[in-house]
């Protein structure tokens, strides 16, 4: 689904994304957070909330609020609030979550990506700390219900964002580029299968320069391509639902991947509704210049940093330079073979074309190349210094990919050197020529086919080993002596 209208209408779509962060003790306790354990092993008094216990704010879990507010230029707070948003679920053992309501740690910054070459901006409104709930477990064969509470108290980021976005694949494009910012600085594993990276999309349409549509929650999208089509189809079902001459009701909704729709889950409920009010047992959270400051100095480089790097020091189009800064490691390994070989545009074009093409193929991860980088390095050389042309280097790759040996032993085994003698190449050319008369004649008079048809019979004189832009060249001069 593209920006442009649907039937008419504005796509208006707003992001909530629960990133657990990646400690290894709870938000408010020391209980353990790791994925997988049998159910109630890693909750303890302060998670279960039993009588007497306190909360104790996880110095790491502010540490991580505060990085993400420096990798989105966001204003950090130097103080901000807890509540408790009051509800009532069987898997909520307090009876209320604690969270931040009117003052967050995190305030304002925005996401930057690019959907297709174009470079879309989603502002954020705020992200805030707060603790995850525990988990209901329903056996439908037995008619039984279970409560696993290892999840309560696990520390989250609520990371939310204006309505800016107008489309599904401007939605994916977003929650991967902000998927790319929490795992990059290391405060999220990012794992949507395991629940660690979750996103709850708010969706509505509207009439072009009409007041903001209601909008409907869908919840816990935990994968990129269900995500957009839970997103096109709430669109189309809003859509039909107006045109029919209903309301939208607002709602929090769920998509089921078998069906591929969404439904209704409950009634959307407003902050009134959870009764916020500061939470009596923990203090405001105080944030100094100075922690701000510490945090940044232990940062790595910022994706969007290191992108206007690759602009500035390697000559890379924009576009390139954020396509090669989608994860550290394909970063890393662009750095590796572009100062190996001095070549960083044919680095870039071979990372973003035939590596990326194999590895996609695969469903692997640069991790996962069998081509290193310094292998790759010295190919490349060997096609920018003229010894192979390019279509012989991918030859070359694909032993390369194959574990058959190493650049220069394969281009010798295999006999794709070019020709760069001038005086050999001159006699293919003259014995071309002479058997062409017919092609040298039409070009001669200005169609410019014949020409091709022309390299083409000198390249095949070759078996392919003459230099392409050496025959050009040296065919040009001889049609125009």
């Amino acid at each position: 689904m593209s920006a442009k209208l649907v039937q008419g209408y504005e796509v208006v779509i707003g992001f909530e994304t629960h990133a657990q962060l990646s400690t290894q003790s709870k938000i408010f306790s020391r209980a353990p957070t790791a994925f997988g354990a049998e159910p109630n092993t890693q909750a303890c008094a302060v998670d279960l909330a039993l009588p007497g216990t306190l909360p104790v704010m996880n110095q790491g879990a502010v540490e991580r609020a505060i990085a993400l507010g420096l990798a989105v230029g966001a204003h950090v707070a130097e103080r901000s609030v807890f509540a408790r948003k009051n509800y009532f679920y069987p898997d909520l053992p307090k009876g209320y979550q604690i969270s931040q309501f009117e003052i967050p740690v995190v305030q304002g910054g925005a996401v930057e990506f690019y959907l297709g070459d174009e470079k879309k901006t989603v502002r954020l409104v705020r992200a805030h700390l707060e603790e995850d709930a525990g988990k209901s477990l329903h056996e439908d064969f037995i008619g039984q219900s279970g409560i696993d509470l290892n999840r309560a108290g696990t520390p989250l980021l609520e990371i939310v964002t204006e309505p800016d976005i107008r489309s599904s694949e401007e939605a994916v494009a977003y929650a991967k580029e902000l998927h790319k910012i929490v795992t990059w600085i290391g405060i999220c594993d990012g794992n949507m299968q395991e629940g660690s990276f979750r996103c709850d999309a708010n969706v509505s349409v509207r009439k072009p320069g009409q007041p903001l549509g209601t909008r409907r929650e869908i919840k816990n999208l935990n994968s990129f391509k269900f995500m957009q089509q839970a997103i096109d189809f709430e669109v189309r079902w809003q859509i039909d639902q107006i045109e029919d001459g209903h309301a939208i009701q607002q709602a929090t909704v769920l998509f089921d991947p078998d069906t591929g729709e969404t439904r209704a889950m409950r009634t959307k409920e407003d902050a009134a509704d959870y009764r916020y009010f500061p939470d009596p047992d923990l203090p405001p959270l105080v944030i100094g210049r100075d922690w701000v400051e510490r945090v940044k100095s232990q940062m790595s480089e910022l994706p969007r940093v290191m992108a206007a790097r690759f602009v500035s020091d390697y000559g890379l189009p924009d576009y390139d330079a954020t396509t090669l800064t989608q994860s550290k490691a394909m970063a890393a390994y662009f750095e590796a073979v572009a100062q190996a070989c001095q070549q960083p545009k044919l680095a870039s074009n071979w990372l973003m074309g035939e590596v990326s093409r194999r590895l996609n193929a695969g469903e692997g991860s640069i991790e996962a190349c069998p081509v290193s980088a310094a292998q790759l390095a010295a190919l490349l050389s060997r096609i920018a210094d003229g010894t192979i042309s390019n279509n012989a280097g991918k030859q070359v790759f694909d032993a390369l990919w194959k574990g058959e040996g190493e650049v220069d032993a394969l281009i010798e085994a295999k006999g794709l050197k070019q020709m760069n003698d001038s005086h050999a190449l001159e006699k293919i050319i003259d014995e071309v020529l002479a058997a062409n008369a017919d092609n040298v004649a039409q070009y001669k008079a200005g169609k410019e086919k014949a020409f091709n048809a022309l390299v083409g019979q000198v390249m095949k004189a070759s078996k392919g080993k003459a230099n392409p832009q050496q025959v050009n060249e040296a065919l040009k001069a001889k049609l125009a002596g």
